[in-house]
């Protein structure tokens, strides 16, 4: 399927995409991972009725501003009282201890006064005062992480709070990048003439990482089918992303190299801008295969488009764009037939979140992409949009 909307193309490459098997990993390995399975409660958090706060636990029916009661013991976190609260005792409590039974508040230690074995309440306690319910975070049973979550230091922590040394998570996609074209030399070398440094690769890595992938960095192949196919095949990886090659002309030789492969396309090319030439399909041997632009731009783009949402899917996690909207702060003219992202700068005007696409786009500009925070979608064959008019945008996730 050749010049398709976006929203089509994606869906046909999501309907391919199927969740990777799951593996066990300790919990502090589980940062950035997505959960493949719910995570459950198997006891009461709190597992008992606990205290808010230092001071003493009381009756509060026996605990009248000016009602004196016999300190009996002790309750400190992981050392509670054994016995029971009877009427007219107090027993010194501290934050996060268990709760005497017969207690029914907790007396903060500012409102009373100690003298020896007597306990002089100064200021009465409502019934229930500074406790913490037994479940009163969550219960047994209780599912406390959906799968298809990435666990973040939040969700680490509950998982922790639930007694769990290790998680569940989906496997890390594996994404092979490989870079096309005689032009393309890496940074760090010495370039010919005619060629310049690899840019789209690298800042690809770093986005497959940021989704939760494993990115393995191929050596650039020339313009040649046969190096091509000898730098995809055998290699052991899930996605296949191509950069370059990927348009109709003489040295565009992605397609027939991967053809040797066994590749079966779902769509070759898209109507949008940048990112015209981008392509998806799968290998005979069930890889999948992204290809990419060759120029950096067009490539992150459709990266931000397509490999995020694809890398999400093979995690099981929701592959749908985040997408928000702001206010436009300056006037934009009519899109043409093919959807259009824009690079675009975010600020905060007048207490909104306004957004300002760079005068160039052109696809070639990396230093534009380096200091946009946004994308900004036009559809195709908007009319004009004025100051201040509403857009949908796509923040790019800037560490």
């Amino acid at each position: 399927m050749k010049n398709i909307p976006v929203d089509s193309a994606r869906a046909l490459m999501l309907d391919l995409a199927r969740p990777l098997r799951g593996e066990n990993v300790l919990l502090e390995d589980a940062a950035g991972r997505t959960l493949a399975e719910p995570l459950t409660a198997v006891r009461d958090q709190p597992p008992f009725t606990a205290s808010a706060m230092d001071g003493w636990a009381v009756r509060a029916g026996d605990a009248a501003a000016g009602q004196r009661l016999k300190i009996v013991g002790e309750s400190a976190a992981g050392r509670g009282y054994a016995g029971g609260l009877h009427s007219g005792e107090a027993v010194r409590i501290f934050t996060g201890a268990p709760v005497p039974r017969g207690a029914d508040a907790v007396l903060i230690q500012e409102n009373a006064t100690r003298e020896g074995g007597t306990l002089v309440v100064n200021e009465a306690p409502a019934m229930g005062a500074n406790m913490r319910a037994q479940g009163g975070d969550f219960r047994a049973g209780a599912v406390l992480i959906e799968a298809g979550v990435r666990l973040d230091a939040w969700r680490i922590s509950l998982a922790a709070a639930a007694g769990r040394a290790s998680l569940f998570v989906a496997r890390r996609p594996r994404v092979a990048i490989l870079s096309t074209g005689d032009e393309i030399v890496p940074p760090g070398t010495q370039p010919g003439l005619h060629q310049i440094f690899n840019s789209g690769a690298p800042a690809l890595a770093v986005l497959v990482a940021g989704w939760g992938g494993e990115a393995i960095l191929l050596q650039p192949a020339g313009d040649s089918v046969k190096a091509i196919a000898a730098a995809v095949r055998g290699r052991d990886c899930d996605i296949v992303v191509t950069i370059g090659g990927a348009s109709v002309g003489d040295h565009d030789l992605v397609k027939p190299a991967l053809a040797t492969l066994g590749l079966s396309l779902a769509f070759e090319s898209l109507q949008m801008r940048p990112g015209k030439p981008t392509s998806f399909g799968t290998l005979a041997d069930g890889r999948y295969v992204l290809g990419l632009p060759g120029n950096p731009a067009s490539a992150m783009v459709c990266a931000q488009l397509f490999l995020g949402p694809l890398i999400a899917a093979l995690q099981g996690a929701d592959p749908a764009l985040p997408m928000t909207t702001a206010r436009l702060a300056v006037a934009l003219p009519a899109n043409g037939p093919r959807e259009h992202w824009m690079r675009a700068k975010l600020s905060v005007q007048n207490g909104r979140v306004a957004v300002t696409p760079f005068g160039d786009q052109d696809s070639s500009l990396v230093t534009v992409f380096a200091q946009a925070d946004a994308l900004v979608k036009r559809p195709s064959d908007a009319p004009p949009a004025g100051e201040g008019d509403g857009v949908e945008i796509l923040k790019l996730n800037r560490l």
